[in-house]
C-alpha cells in the first residue's frame, strides 16, 4: 500500500472526500514529525509508539575500498508496535 492507496482507503472508511483524507494524513505526518523533532514520544494506544533514539558515533568500513571511515552520531526515528498491532499481524 502506498500513500495514494491509504488516502483512498481513509476516504472510503470515513465517508469523506479524498481531499479531506489527504489533508488529514498530511496533518498526521506533520504533527508526528514535529513531535519527534522535539524528541517527544508519540504513543497511540493499541497501535504503537514513535520515538527518537540517539545513535552514537562509530567506525565503519567502505565496502568498495575496505577503508575504515568514521560514521558520525545522529538521531534516528523508531517505531515500536503496540499489542493490538502485534496481535493483528500474528
Amino acid at each position: 500500500m502506498n500513500k495514494s492507496d491509504l488516502i483512498d482507503a481513509m476516504a472510503a472508511d470515513a465517508g469523506i472526500s479524498k481531499v479531506a483524507a489527504k489533508a488529514a494524513l498530511e496533518s498526521f505526518t506533520t504533527h508526528i514529525t514535529s513531535s519527534l523533532q522535539k524528541k517527544e514520544k508519540v504513543a497511540l494506544v493499541g497501535f504503537g509508539t514513535f520515538s527518537v533514539s540517539e545513535r552514537a558515533a562509530r567506525s565503519g568500513r567502505n565496502p568498495q575500498t575496505g577503508a575504515t571511515i568514521q560514521i558520525s552520531a545522529k538521531n534516528v526515528a523508531k517505531f515500536k508496535a503496540g499489542a493490538g498491532l502485534s496481535d493483528a499481524v500474528n
